[in-house]
């Protein structure tokens, strides 16, 4: 392990400064920066490629985050102390080992898992076996490729509805499909096996017991044997109000979550976070970032849906907000693994955020249109996050399907949520839609 100890010393004291590499251009990363930037810790702020709202955290260098020589170059160049992966595409591809074994490289503190830890995101069927080996909590399953492809659909008829199929690999989000019955269920298993409906994503599939009840996202900060949670979140994937029509990358969040009360977050972190990281210490796994849990609650309990290896987006828009911590420290405790020296500080304020989507999203849509309202619409309890922007002569336009979001503070998350959408009515660009009841569960409730 590189301890951080040759970082650049403040002239005013012995406060450690680093320059810094955040990695990625979405919603998350625009909050990840937001934060970072607070801190006296950190000098100089790079993210890659970033964003028009990430801009005005840093200086956004147009670098491809999958091209590893590249990065570790302009880490040598600019002397980059410390690299925040965002996606989990470079992680589950191997940056952190990239870095790790290069002599030139090693002393950057990276905070994401090694490809090995990834592979709890990248791979439905090791994060599944990995469960299954700690005991920790989730639907029952089978794995199956085309080399058992007939035992899978023995599988499937013998199975209750509705039937979770889930491609192994990484599907950009889309590779999770719930079919109500048998028929539909043979037929996406072919689609998704024998005529690669996900590409290689679908070579293998997994298929899981449906659960019903309520999903919420837990994050967790490991350094790989010490951890500490940070605040919880509730997202919203359906494109359609009610949360009806075709799934998205997140159409909003909320933080706290009413219903993940002190007795069921305690039964959480017994039953599934120690569990998790003492599973990640025993098997020797390097893994030094977020492990960011789907979990249901069926009843009174807690199983895991999923894991991923790095936040969420745009539950990040509400938790990083909600973080009294200073994020480098946090990052610099990780990477000299001494976590179980950090407390965790939260806003006792609610949060909601909700996502402005260009027209057609989750399907085709236009981009490249001027976001008008974006000044009148911040305040003293409103943040606006970029995710799919870019700037052209200072004028912000739109640059993907989910463009931005608007995370709000209040006292109960009924006012947060009113406060988000006020906001909004400032903005403006050609064809924006956004879900007008994000949190329509919980609306007055503390």
């Amino acid at each position: 392990m590189n301890v951080i100890y040759n970082a650049h010393i403040c002239s005013f004291g012995n406060i450690i400064i680093m320059n810094i590499l955040l990695l990625g251009s979405g919603g998350r990363e625009h909050a990840l920066a937001w934060k970072l930037k607070q801190s006296p810790h950190c000098s100089k702020l790079f993210i890659a490629p970033g964003n028009a709202g990430t801009a005005r955290c840093g200086k956004n260098v147009y670098l491809n985050i999958n091209d590893f020589e590249a990065l570790g170059k302009f880490c040598k160049e600019e002397a980059v102390e410390m690299m925040i992966v965002g996606p989990e595409e470079p992680l589950v591809k191997g940056i952190a080992d990239f870095f790790r074994k290069d002599a030139s490289l090693a002393s950057i503190a990276v905070i994401g898992p090694s490809g090995e830890g990834a592979q709890l995101e990248g791979s439905k069927s090791y994060g599944k076996a990995f469960m299954a080996r700690h005991h920790i909590p989730t639907a029952a399953y089978g794995e199956f490729d085309a080399l058992n492809y007939e035992e899978g659909i023995k599988y499937l008829q013998n199975h209750s509805l509705p039937i979770v199929l889930k491609a192994d690999g990484l599907a950009a989000g889309k590779g999770v499909l719930i079919c109500k019955s048998h028929v539909e269920a043979y037929a996406e298993f072919e689609l998704m096996i024998q005529q690669n409906k996900f590409g290689d994503a679908s070579k293998k599939v997994v298929v899981e017991e449906f659960l019903d009840g309520i999903e919420l996202s837990v994050f967790v900060l490991t350094d790989g044997k010490n951890y500490v949670i940070l605040p919880e979140a509730k997202d919203y994937k359906r494109v359609g109000e009610g949360d009806t029509g075709l799934n998205t990358g997140g159409m909003g969040a909320v933080s706290p979550v009413p219903f993940a009360g002190p007795d069921f977050m305690k039964k959480v972190e017994d039953q599934i976070v120690k569990p998790t990281i003492e599973g990640i210490w025993q098997e020797n796994i390097d893994f030094k970032g977020f492990v960011f849990i789907g979990i249901i609650k069926v009843g009174d309990d807690p199983l895991v849906i999923e894991y991923n290896c790095r936040m969420g987006d745009p539950e990040t828009e509400v938790v990083i907000p909600r973080l009294k911590n200073d994020l480098v420290e946090l990052f610099i405790a990780t990477w000299n693994q001494q976590l179980d020296t950090v407390h965790i500080e939260t806003d006792i304020r609610k949060a909601c955020t909700v996502m402005a989507v260009s027209g057609g999203y989750p399907g085709e849509y236009e981009k490249g249109f001027e976001i008008e309202g974006l000044g009148q619409a911040e305040s003293e309890h409103t943040l606006i996050f970029h995710s799919g922007t870019k700037a052209f002569e200072n004028i912000v336009m739109t640059n993907g399907g989910r463009v931005l979001c608007v995370t709000s503070f209040g006292s109960s998350i009924t006012e947060a949520a009113e406060r988000s959408r006020a906001a909004l009515s400032y903005i403006s660009f050609e064809e924006m839609y956004y879900r007008k009841d994000i949190g329509y569960e919980f609306i007055d409730q503390n």
